[in-house]
């Protein structure tokens, strides 16, 4: 997909269907025809489109003659078959030449829509510097936004482990590990890829953005300490609540098994009594009430005991 954005004076959005200057070209999962005429148009090589395409490609900033390449990752909720969300990361490209400013992504991100759909103020197409930096600060935002959901889901799925005998709440807790560990990687080199920004050697930098450069720098600190204050939460959580699933299911196998204890002895009285021999009180007329009456009272006897000795 290939959306073209300019943006006028006053801050009004609108799509436009030629490369003009001070557009931005959004490319979402581009196709082979949309990238050739992109990079016609920009004048850029292809793989600075083409890089970002690839989900395992790593954060960096690299110059080549007027066009500047910018790789982040941004974080993603998706669904991943169970009534849990799973957060992952993805690259997203941010290309600036010296007519243009081209983002190109896998998928369509809330953070992208953010702009697309006019929630950010002061947002120009053809100020290119502060677009860039609005864009690091958007994505350190959702950072904190998804870390503080993380935490959330981690305090539900506590709750939830306190009666559980499963372990569907472990994989959550796994899937939620997961996440943090892609986060933390991802923030740490999303850092360094600002502070090369902030040095001015990439990106003409302006002074009323200093500012708003130096938001993105801590929100992205704040963001890495979250996400390294959330990780040994979570990972100490997986295994004391392995060991509480494990004693849940052991608490429960000796209550079953005192309770065929106790129901052994009125079994094996009736089975007695059952047999087609001689017995005692075979002609009482009393013989049932006295078997009965036995059988409770060992049966009373041997749950009393257990009971004192916290086998129930």
């Amino acid at each position: 997909m290939l959306k073209v954005y300019r943006s006028n004076t006053q801050g009004q959005l609108a799509l436009v269907n030629e490369f003009i200057k001070g557009t931005w070209i959004h490319l979402i999962n581009p196709t082979e025809q949309e990238i050739n005429d992109v990079v016609l148009a920009a004048q850029i090589p292809s793989y600075f489109i083409k890089d970002p395409l690839d989900e395992e490609e790593k954060s960096r900033i690299e110059k080549e003659d007027e066009g500047t390449l910018i790789i982040i990752d941004l974080p993603i909720m998706t669904p991943n078959g169970t009534k849990r969300e799973k957060f992952i990361t993805i690259p997203l490209g941010i290309i600036v030449t010296k007519d243009f400013l081209i983002t190109v992504c896998l998928k369509e991100t809330p953070i992208l829509e953010d702009f697309t759909r006019k929630k950010i103020k002061n947002f120009f197409t053809f100020m290119k510097t502060r677009f860039v930096l609005q864009l690091l600060h958007a994505v350190s935002t959702y950072y904190l936004a998804y870390l503080k959901q993380i935490n959330r889901k981690t305090n539900e799925i506590e709750k939830e482990l306190r009666q559980s005998l499963k372990n569907q709440e472990l994989f959550s807790l796994l899937n939620l590990q997961k996440s943090l560990v892609y986060f933390t990687t991802s923030l740490k080199t999303n850092q360094v890829v600002t502070q090369k920004i902030s040095r001015g050697q990439h990106l003409r930098l302006y002074e009323q953005d200093q500012e708003l450069l130096e938001d993105v720098l801590i929100e992205n600190r704040q963001a890495i300490e979250m996400a390294e204050i959330y990780t040994p939460i979570v990972s100490g959580l997986m295994d004391t609540f392995a060991s509480v699933i494990s004693n849940n299911v052991n608490n429960v196998m000796k209550i079953l098994t005192s309770l065929t204890i106790i129901m052994t002895f009125p079994i094996m009285i009736a089975s007695i009594y059952g047999m087609n021999i001689p017995i005692p009180f075979q002609r009482s007329p009393h013989a049932f009430v006295v078997i009965m009456i036995a059988s409770i009272v060992i049966s009373s006897i041997t749950t009393f005991v257990f009971w004192k000795k916290r086998y129930l």
